[in-house]
Formats: structure tokens, sequence, C-alpha cells
């Protein structure tokens, strides 16, 4: 593999700024890396014609600068639509269906001198944490390719991890940045809700769930992402202006971490996912900082009847035309059904009840995190599980009432709105990634992705490639 592919994009970036680096080469040996290795591992669907990508990093060869992303190949998640590329959401539904124009961040992006190379694989409308689909196939685990890669970004993080893509977008309503992040060795990134602004379309008031975010392998390539992602849309009411996201070295000496794990107790957790994490903790107090291990600031139950109410109230909102469709119907994952129908079903009080469950939660943290800079949470609860199993049915054992109940760690932070990145905390005694979750403050997405930065600087988990990288 050429050695160029082992920087981040940071470093790339830098090298094409001071002339050292073209962005034809760079897009040559990332061309000729997913030629070697995307056959087999499925990260990389509906790539553009090679021929087209190298005369577009020509013409940003002989052209002006056009931003901080300047020549450095992306991918964006099928979720999202990337003008003149199919958006098949994982769906047969919408396989084939090219997209006219590109979503708001994904225009963001390109302005910045991105270069979209094709999209990454999903879930079927990203529902679950296990990257398969009817259209693309099954993405698989970089470091063992008999084993999930998580999702719903699953895609984009096994792109990075195999060194196919400096960097890559995605989406995040329960997890989905960070659960493939945490099992591929990356780092993932759920921004504060509204600092990356969806598309203004359909409903843009009610359903704060899902945000876009970055990906990379480095929190310094978050922070170049999200520098460029973030922002207002004044077409849309809810929102916030961008931060400060360059620089972000900084000491971290004295920030105060709270260690929150099964929660108390109520979240089964497969054996050690928890000393792993905690092992990790430990370097960060070597990097000076304070670990503590406060008690659960909020009731597990409560919290989960509130989610599942508003993610099948948001679900149901999105795809209930297709269920209004016999034929559509008829052809969606059991997964959708359940949640179109779920969320159907319920009343507007009950939808309100869980409103006001959510409003105690945001209140409960942002008490905690008055005395704490960041909540730790592990990035999944379960070790990556068989390509072939949709969802692991038990955990500890412990029985799984639906197929994201196993993500249930996922939704403290996506509930509240609160930013997360997932962070690399090292590999298990099965030789598997596994994550930490670092949550902030609505807002303080600038100190989370310090504490991360200084992570990486300590640790570098990514430099540990997947076999044959």
């Amino acid at each position: 593999m050429d050695e160029l592919l082992s920087l981040d994009a940071t470093a790339q970036a830098g090298r094409i700024a001071r002339g050292a680096l073209s962005a034809e080469a760079l897009m040559r040996a990332t061309l000729d890396r997913i030629g070697a290795v995307n056959g087999a591992l499925n990260a990389v669907v509906s790539p553009r014609d090679p021929d087209d990508l190298l005369a577009e990093a020509r013409a940003v060869d002989a052209g002006p600068v056009r931003g901080p992303l300047h020549g450095l190949p992306l991918g964006i998640k099928d979720l999202a639509n990337a003008a003149g590329l199919p958006t098949s959401q994982g769906s047969p539904l919408f396989a084939g269906q090219v997209a006219a124009d590109d979503d708001l961040h994904v225009a963001r992006l390109r302005a910045a001198g991105a270069i979209v190379v094709g999209k990454t694989n999903t879930p079927e409308f990203g529902l679950g944490s296990q990257t398969y689909n009817p259209v693309h196939g099954a993405t698989p685990n970089p470091y063992d390719r008999r084993l999930t890669c998580g999702g719903s970004s699953g895609g984009a993080a096994v792109a990075l991890a195999a060194r196919m893509l400096p960097l890559a977008c995605g989406s995040d309503m329960m997890g989905s940045l960070r659960n493939p992040a945490g099992w591929c060795n990356v780092y993932g990134m759920r921004p504060t809700w509204g600092l990356v602004p969806g598309e203004p379309a359909g409903d843009t008031f009610l359903h704060q769930l899902s945000t876009n975010g970055p990906m990379g392998r480095s929190p310094r390539d978050l922070a170049l992402m999200l520098s460029v992602m973030a922002g207002r849309d004044p077409r849309q009411p809810h929102g916030r202006a961008p931060g400060d996201y360059a620089g972000i070295d900084a000491p971290v000496t004295g920030r105060r971490i709270a260690w929150l794990g099964d929660w108390g107790g109520a979240w089964p957790v497969a054996e050690g996912i928890l000393p792993l994490c905690e092992a990790a903790l430990g370097e960060f107090e070597a990097l000076g900082c304070r670990v503590d291990a406060p008690a659960a600031p909020f009731d597990a139950a409560a919290l989960w009847d509130s989610w599942t109410t508003l993610r099948s109230w948001a679900v149901a909102a999105k795809l209930s035309p297709l269920h209004d469709d016999a034929a559509a119907r008829a052809r969606l994952k059991p997964a959708a059904l359940w949640e179109i129908e779920r969320g159907r079903g319920l009343s507007a009080m009950q939808v309100h009840a869980a409103s006001v469950t959510r409003s105690d939660w945001f209140a409960s943290a942002a008490r905690l995190l008055r005395d704490y800079d960041a909540i730790a949470l592990p990035t999944a609860q379960v070790w990556p599980f068989p390509l072939d199993l949709e969802w692991p049915a038990r955990i500890a054992g412990r029985d799984m009432d639906s197929y994201h109940r196993w993500m249930e760690a996922m939704i403290p932070a996506s509930l509240a709105g609160l930013p997360a990145i997932a962070v690399p905390a090292g590999f298990g005694a099965q030789g598997l990634p596994m994550g930490l979750q670092l949550i902030g403050p609505a807002g303080g997405d600038r100190q989370l992705l310090e504490l991360a930065h200084a992570w990486h600087l300590h640790t570098d988990w990514p430099a540990q490639a997947p076999p044959g990288a």
C-alpha cells in the first residue's frame, strides 16, 4: 500500500497546500487502493468512473484553492444525495435512482474542495447497526471479515480503516457514527444537534434526533470536516453557529470524565468490554484527567421508553408513504415495518410524554456536565457479531426484545442531542476493536475534540491497521 494513504486527511491536505502532493497523485493512489481491497470489503458502493475522478483531480490541481478540503477524496453515505450518483438508501425501492442535487452538507463539502469518489454502504434506510442490504450486500469488519462492521455508517468506517478513503461523512440517529467507528478502530463524531443542518425538506421543527457528522482516522480530521459542515441554514428554524475547530491542541490536565459503564447495571454488556474501556480510561488519567464513576443519573427504562417512542414516531413520519403503497410495503425490511406500525399507533399524548422525559433527561445531563467535562460510555454492548446475523438476540444472559435494544448505550447522547465522539479504546482478547464514547454538553464540540485529540496523540490506535492494510 502507498504510504501516502496511511497519513490522515489533514496531513494529506498539508502536502497538497505545500505543493508536495498533487490531487491527481492522491486520487490515483486512492483508486488503486479501492481496486485492491474494496472487492472483499464492499465499503464503497456506486463508485464514480475512475477517468472522471482523475480528470476532476487534474482540474483541481490546475485551478485555485477551493477550501480546506482541496483535492481530498471523500465518501458519502448512501442515505445522502450526491448529484450524479445513485441514492439507494439500501432499498430495492430506490435502487438506481440518481440524485439531481447535493444534500446541503454534501454541497458544503464539495465547495470546500473535496472530490466525491462514491457512496458508502449502509443498512436499508439506515435501520440497525449491521451494514447489509438487498441492493449492495454486506460490508464486513476489516479486522475480521467473518464479522459485522456495525452501522449504519458502516461503509464509511470500513473505507477509512482500510485506507480506501481519507475522509467520509455519515449520519447518526442511534449511534450510527459511533458504533461502527468503535468496531473499526477509527473516529466518529455526532455533533451537537443543529450544528450540522439536515435538509430543508418536510418537517424541520419536530424530529430532532438524527444528525450528519464527520468520520476520520484522527480527531483533527473530524475538526477539519466539522469546520466545513457546521453552520446555520436560514431555511430552517433550528441551528447553531459554528465554532472555531482549528488548532485543537490543548492541555487536558484536570479535565473530569464521568464513567457510567453499564448505567448502574441496567444494560447487559458482553464480557471484556467494560474492563477494556476502564483500561482506556486509565490512560486518560495518565494524561492528567480525573475519572470518576458516579451513579447513573437517570432511569434507564424511562430513557428507553422515550427513545423508542420518538424514534418510531420519526421513522413512521418518514416512511409511511411507502407503507401506504401495498407493493412497496411488501418489500420493506421487518425492522422498518415494525417502526412504522409502532409509530403510526402512537397517540399525541404518548409522543408528548416521551418529549417531556427527553426534556427531563437533558436537564439531568446538563447538571452532571456542570461537574464533568465529559461522560464516557462504551460504543457498543457487544463485540462485532457474525456477518450473517441480523442482530444479537442475547447479551450476557439477557434477551434483546428488539432489533436495536443491544445499542441502548447509544441513546443518552442521541436523545438529548449532545455531542459525542467515538474514540478507539484498543483491542480485546479476540483481536477485535472497541471504542469509547465521550459525550459533552450541548455546544461543547470543540472541548470534546480537544480531549479526543490529546487521546489520539497519546495512543494512535488507528495506526494498528487491519490485516493486509
